[in-house]
């Protein structure tokens, strides 16, 4: 895609720290990183999200990641990380390209990933959205 950011890193039209290639992915570290050591894994094709991703890519990216949480483990000391992928911009997604972020957690780092929970307002309503995934899945 002509404007995708990560497109142009992936042409080579914007620099970027790489730490990872492979013939279908590539990671660079954030430049606007929650820790030091924060990595960015892409598909090298441009994909909007996780639900755009073919299988092979999907899987070919997941095995990016979890070889690059591995050197950014041991990298920065982490005994930790959180691999995470926004999906749209209500979800947080700040670039329309699909990419897992790998984030190396220390304890006490004060990165805090808390979502409130929130109980089904009624009785049957887990059931009813269970019911609704089922049906949508074909199942």
């Amino acid at each position: 895609m002509a404007d995708c950011i990560f497109c142009k890193i992936l042409k080579g039209e914007i620099a970027a720290q790489k730490v990872y290639e492979d013939e279908k992915s590539v990671a660079i570290l954030d430049i606007n990183p929650v820790a030091p050591g924060h990595a960015l894994v892409m598909p090298r094709g441009h994909f909007e999200t996780f639900s755009d991703l073919p299988p092979d890519v999907l899987s070919a990216l997941s095995q990016a990641a979890q070889a690059v949480a591995r050197g950014v483990m041991k990298a920065t000391g982490s005994p930790g990380f959180n691999p995470l992928m926004n999906n749209h911009r209500c979800s947080g997604q700040a670039i329309a390209h699909a990419h897992y972020h790998v984030i190396p957690r220390k304890p006490d780092d004060g990165v805090k990933y808390n979502w409130p929970a929130k109980a089904y307002p009624q009785p049957g309503d887990s059931e009813k959205v269970a019911g609704e995934i089922r049906k949508a899945l074909g199942k």
